[in-house]
């Protein structure tokens, strides 16, 4: 790992960087298994957990490589779909006929999908101020 933010891969960056690793895996099968096997029977739902799996893998490397402004970006995409795709997956169910992983605000991940950008904010953005 060369160049990028130190400071953003160390400590509990290193844990993020894990975390969303996992995260990326889990999404990207999921999405890989229900596009595969079950696309249509819910497009939306698996377009959207493709979506999420890609926004995880930018965000691991983001973060491992150490770029701040990528990782910031793809923690607002990620809260944003969380809020907007749990919002609509529980105003209109029958949009959403199988869940994604953004669904509930993320309940199928025990709402870790909605805690984590938070975090990952609260931490690039308080490192930066650090220095």
């Amino acid at each position: 790992m060369s160049g990028g933010d130190e400071a953003v891969r160390s400590g509990p960056g290193r844990v993020l960087v894990a975390v969303y690793g996992v995260f990326a895996l889990a999404a990207t099968s999921r999405a890989a298994v229900q596009i595969a096997t079950k696309f249509a029977e819910a497009p939306l739902a698996y377009v959207l957990s493709a979506l999420a799996a890609v926004v995880y893998i930018v965000l691991t490397v983001a973060l491992a490589r150490g770029a701040r402004r990528v990782a910031v970006a793809a923690c607002l995409v990620e809260l944003a779909g969380v809020l907007v795709v749990g919002t609509l997956s529980l105003a209109d169910p029958a949009a959403f006929p199988h869940a994604t992983v953004w669904s509930g605000f993320g309940s199928g991940y025990g709402f870790v999908p909605l805690v984590l950008p938070v975090i990952g904010l609260f931490w690039l953005l308080r490192r930066r101020r650090s220095f």
